[in-house]
């Protein structure tokens, strides 16, 4: 390697670092907000979306809440609480905009290869669990977001809807569901993919097989990003303007290198995860849903066990699962070292602390590492009792990064997303999963805000063409829900849905 190429600067407005769903989201945004502006989007992996935003990474779910229960907890006094509902799905309709828009301006070109119709569901069993799921449909469908939110107890219907999980069924304990046609199945690979071929195609710059080593600010504010080629050895330096790091459970280390203030404290727990499929076309074709159940007693909420419709490169599969794994990698493809080198004097107490204040999660994952296959397949049958462990294979799905918050002295472990960013508003990143991908859209926009409050009012106008409901809460404006909504429906081909 000359020292040459070891000193070589180059100039960019824009550093995006990792490939997948939100540096792409936010690369689409850019273009179309400030198309004077230079991108550069590093990426370590050889293609897009390899790892997080991968389809056989994750479970595939359009999040807009519609069937996920830890999004609708009961109360003390019997009532069902929607709050967090109902703002999942504003964030998702969000997306759901601009995924249109994208369609209709050629930005996205191949909508059956990212995003298919599928029923959600919330399926229980036993007469206190029927109730909950009775009153909780109550409740949403009283709210226009969730107005087409079905509520189903009879035996033969529930046969007819999914003869998979009623075929070998005990009927004799009650079973419910709640049933919305409203649903979708995403896979965020081909997505991700669309978007960042488009942004390359509109003037970005994309380099893959390239990692980032350093983030130094510089005294204009400015920052120098040292990058690595894998594959030749050859170093290089980007200096940039602004900085996102998207780059899933390696967000936080390179936030940490960063030395921003506002990522002081926080401490990432990584969590693996597991999968039976199976794609068998008999099995495929009689389950036509994503149906989500309860975690088990103890477990945290994104391990609510659910049996997936997922349809990848134009092919269904079923997917049940989450099963939790366990390394110390931040990513798939990452080190071993992930993990201890992302402990910290300023956060090593809050890791400390969850270590106590979170044993039901530790046993959680003790006993989550301890099973087999057979037990996997044992898991399944409350699902589908008729399961053959034959007809299923184990797959690894991609490592997540739980973020764990400082607060005071302790730390509080997080199972949504949070967008981190320096007061200059010069970089940013994204830590944290579900409901993650579906909320790209909402997430990025909110980047843009905090980063580029001088800016933001004058892009409003051409966000607002991307999503017209920007800044109005569609739950409180029925007519314009109706018309967001049937738009979307018709550009992305949905005519499944019902609303």
């Amino acid at each position: 390697m000359s020292d040459s190429k070891a000193a070589r600067t180059d100039k960019t407005d824009v550093v995006l670092v990792g490939a997948g769903i939100m540096s792409a989201t936010l690369g689409v945004l850019l273009r179309r907000l400030q198309p004077d502006w230079s991108i550069t989007l590093i990426e370590r992996l050889d293609g897009a979306a390899a790892e997080s935003s991968d389809p056989w990474n994750n479970a595939g779910t359009g999040h807009s809440a519609l069937c996920e229960l830890n999004y609708t907890p009961e109360q003390p006094d019997g009532s069902i609480d929607i709050t967090k509902a109902v703002k999942v799905n504003e964030q998702f309709q969000v997306t759901r905009q601009f995924w249109s828009y994208a369609v209709e301006n050629g930005i996205l070109t191949d909508v059956r290869g990212f995003l298919n119709p599928i029923p959600h569901v919330s399926f229980v069993h036993g007469a206190e669990q029927v109730d909950y799921l009775r009153r909780r449909q109550q409740a949403l469908s009283a709210n226009p977001l969730f107005a087409g939110t079905e509520f189903i107890d009879d035996a033969d219907e529930f046969a007819r809807r999914l003869p998979l999980m009623a075929a070998g069924r005990d009927m004799s304990e009650p079973v419910a569901l709640n049933w919305t046609t409203d649903g979708t199945d995403v896979d965020f690979g081909s997505l991700s993919r669309q978007l960042t071929a488009h942004a390359v195609s509109d003037g970005a710059t994309a380099l893959f097989g390239h990692e980032v080593r350093n983030l130094t600010r510089q005294s204009d504010g400015s920052w120098q990003v040292k990058i690595r080629n894998r594959r030749t050895g050859t170093r290089r330096t980007l200096n940039a303007k602004f900085v996102f790091v998207g780059a899933g459970g390696q967000a936080l280390p390179l936030l940490q290198k960063a030395g921003i203030k506002a990522a002081k404290g926080f401490a990432g727990f990584p969590v693996g995860g597991k999968f039976l499929r199976t794609g068998n076309p008999e099995l495929a074709a009689a389950h036509q849903a994503k149906v989500y159940g309860f975690p088990p007693l103890g477990a945290p909420p994104m391990s609510a066990p659910h049996l997936d419709t997922r349809v990848i490169a134009g092919k269904e599969f079923l997917l049940f699962g989450p099963f939790a794994g366990w390394t110390p990698k931040f990513l798939k493809q990452g080190h071993f070292s992930d993990l201890p080198k992302s402990v910290k004097p300023n956060n090593l107490i809050q890791m400390a602390s969850i270590g106590v204040s979170e044993l039901s999660l530790v046993n959680y994952l003790v006993g989550q590492l301890l099973l087999n296959d057979a037990d996997r397949v044992e898991a399944l049958r409350e699902f589908a009792p008729t399961a053959r462990d034959s007809d299923w294979e184990t797959i690894e799905a991609g490592q997540r990064v739980q973020v764990i918050r400082p607060d005071g002295i302790k730390g509080v472990l997080e199972f949504g997303t949070t967008v981190l960013a320096d007061d200059d508003g010069s970089i940013a990143g994204l830590l944290g999963a579900s409901p993650g991908a579906s909320t790209a859209v909402p997430a990025m926009i909110d980047v843009l805000q905090r980063c580029f409050p001088g800016r933001y009012q004058s892009w409003l106008p051409t966000l607002k063409e991307m999503v017209p409901s920007l800044g109005v809460q569609l739950s409180e404006e029925p007519k314009l829900f109706d018309e967001v909504w049937s738009w979307g429906t018709k550009v992305l081909g949905l005519q499944a849905d019902s609303k």
